[in-house]
């Protein structure tokens, strides 16, 4: 049954079925308010009718911000992710209701971004959007269609493979060595990482009581894959530790990614280094790693990697030394 009363300038319909919420909205003529209510009571009598009331009453921001409240606490990468995710909240469209959001406003969005941050930033962005809006459509009875499905993705950009070479490693090492108001703890997460090929997370989250200094291991409780692994640590990873004094909080590097990330920064224009960032670490030791594990499953073991293919992005043997090994 439908019923429709005068509002403001308008006319207000409602259709109310059994088993079905009320639904409701606002017309500038009463003609047009009898077809939206005939149209609705005939897609509810079909069983085809999708409740939108909630996509109508949500904007992409308020999306955002319940994904911070509800889910983003029980995932490792919160704190970045909620960095992200608030500097994306700002973006106009956000302001969009969800009901309204659609490929084309999305690819506007997608264009714009191109000419401000790298593809791969903008592909990560799409992706959030995406799982967010799949997760409202899954949990909270969001009923819209995900308008990123429609939208072409940027060309994903090649995996970087940049290593240090042995005269920019030493200008690094220099970079890195505490003086003045300068962190000791650069210096040593820095060697520690060259020796581990750690990723800067798990470097930041190793505690003193998962160390293991008879046997040689670091236990890592939780890794980028979702999976606990043993590092096997060299003697000069193990003298690192020897040397390292320990924090009252358990922590074996005391220092806050943010921190570490502006440090680094830093050391890195000190030593006039070109296009290089914290990840290149791994990459620079998962090379000289393969030079002493030449076995890729003995290499894989100490990087974490779940798949060779995967681990063929971080190792690039030299051509010249592949040659002399060839005869």
């Amino acid at each position: 049954m439908a019923s429709f009363r005068q509002h403001g300038n308008g006319w207000q319909a409602r259709v109310r079925r059994k088993g079905t919420p009320d639904q409701t909205k606002s017309f500038l003529s009463l003609q047009d308010a009898q077809k939206w209510a005939r149209s609705v009571e005939i897609e509810i009598d079909r069983g085809t009718y999708v409740d939108t009331s909630n996509a109508q009453r949500t904007s992409m921001a308020d999306l955002i911000d319940r994904y911070i409240t509800d889910v983003l606490p029980m995932m490792k990468g919160e704190i970045e992710d909620r960095i992200r995710l608030n500097a994306i909240k700002r973006h106009s469209v956000c302001k969009i209701r969800l009901s309204k959001l659609n490929p084309t406003e999305m690819g506007k969005y997608r264009d714009e971004r191109l000419t401000q941050v790298s593809a791969g930033t903008v592909i990560r962005e799409l992706a959030y959007f995406s799982s967010i809006i799949n997760h409202a459509r899954r949990e909270w009875g969001i009923n819209i269609e995900n308008p990123i499905r429609m939208v072409r993705k940027p060309q994903s950009p090649q995996g970087r493979n940049r290593i240090l070479s042995a005269t920019e490693k030493q200008a690094l090492l220099v970079a890195v060595k505490p003086s003045g108001r300068r962190s000791v703890w650069l210096e040593l997460v820095v060697k520690f990482a060259l020796e581990t090929a750690m990723r800067r997370g798990e470097l930041l989250s190793l505690r003193w009581s998962n160390i293991d200094l008879k046997r040689r291991t670091a236990l890592l409780e939780t890794t980028k894959n979702g999976e606990r692994r043993i590092v096997p640590l060299s003697s000069s990873a193990v003298d690192i530790l020897n040397n390292l004094p320990r924090h009252i909080g358990g922590e074996v590097f005391p220092v806050s990614a943010c921190a570490l990330a502006a440090m680094f920064d830093r050391a890195v224009t000190r030593a006039g280094l070109l296009d290089f960032r914290f990840h290149d670490l791994r990459h620079t030791a998962i090379t000289e790693l393969a030079k002493k594990l030449p076995n890729l499953l003995e290499l894989s073991a100490v990087s974490g990697h779940k798949s060779l293919k995967m681990l063929q992005r971080y190792y690039h043997p030299n051509a010249e030394e592949l040659a002399q090994k060839l005869g």
